[in-house]
């Protein structure tokens, strides 16, 4: 996020008086990155599993929601009895 100030330009009366007012300065848009956001971070599957589990989601929403079967999940959760 950016905030822009805009300058102000001092000046002696004397050069006030024979300068014209320039017009207010007009804000610039936000312009979109092309890299992407500096705070948008990227989960792998097995990421997205741990997190997912770990706040309490049972294997089948969690496969469900990722688009992944249940056995899937329960590998990326290294479980042997199925967990919860």
């Amino acid at each position: 996020m950016s905030i822009e100030i805009p300058s102000v330009a001092l000046s002696t009366p004397s050069a006030a008086r024979s300068a014209p007012n320039p017009a207010p300065a007009q804000p610039k848009p936000a312009q979109p990155s092309t890299h992407g956001s500096e705070d948008t971070v990227r989960l792998t599957a097995a990421q997205q599993v741990y997190q997912l589990y770990n706040h309490g989601q049972k294997i089948s929403q969690i496969a469900s929601a990722l688009s992944l079967s249940v056995a899937e999940v329960i590998n990326y959760l290294n479980l042997t009895n199925g967990g919860r």
